[in-house]
């Protein structure tokens, strides 16, 4: 299913054919709390000292959308978050040193394992967005044979992904510290509940 998304993604940006606008994008989002849950560091998944992981439930009103994928995929753009792809959640635990992450469900669900031994179990369901500091673990425990999840990072970054190795864990603790802010809120832009919500935390910590 995996492989038809991504053929069905590439011949949307080629042609223009099924893509929305930005506007059509944006009349998706609906307004959503941020639930914001902080991780400890496990010992092996160090998760982030000072940027909770956020859960915009319902974020994203998917029904009647010709290519659900793909708005989410424009709305992600759109706010400056970019390198998109559309898969599924791995079902091992990794994690991303360098980068923050967005999760948008498209379709189907997934229960997921979030920030390690010391983490939760959410159940993601179409149209929910989790928005990952760097250093968030993350393992799909379940997932319907639906499921498609589109993911994007801010230009700041750079994507690496460990699976939580003791060797690598002080490396990946220091790199951690030094990923900017995003700029925008994946969903909500400029003035959305993300960067006020990291902003006041990271000033917390320092």
């Amino acid at each position: 299913m995996y492989a038809k998304e991504t053929a069905k993604r590439t011949f949307e940006r080629l042609t223009g054919i099924g893509r929305p606008s930005r506007q059509e994008a944006a009349a998706h989002v609906r307004k959503r709390k941020a639930w914001p849950t902080g991780f400890a560091d496990d010992g092996l998944i160090p998760n982030n000292p000072k940027l909770p992981f956020v859960h915009y439930r319902g974020a994203v009103n998917v029904k009647g959308a010709t290519d659900p994928a793909a708005v989410i995929e424009r709305l992600f753009e759109g706010n400056g978050w970019g390198g998109t792809w559309r898969n599924g959640i791995y079902d091992y635990v990794h994690y991303h040193p360098r980068t923050h992450e967005v999760l948008g469900v498209a379709g189907g669900e997934a229960r997921v394992h979030f920030g390690g031994k010391k983490g939760r179990t959410v159940v993601l369901k179409a149209g929910d967005v989790v928005v990952l500091p760097a250093g968030t673990g993350h393992q799909a425990l379940s997932a319907s044979k639906d499921l498609v999840v589109v993911g994007a990072y801010p230009p700041q970054g750079k994507y690496e992904e460990y699976e939580g190795s003791l060797s690598e864990h002080g490396r990946a603790a220091r790199m951690i510290s030094k990923v900017a802010l995003p700029k925008k809120d994946p969903v909500y832009g400029a003035n959305g509940p993300l960067k006020r919500l990291w902003a006041r935390k990271r000033r917390k910590g320092r």
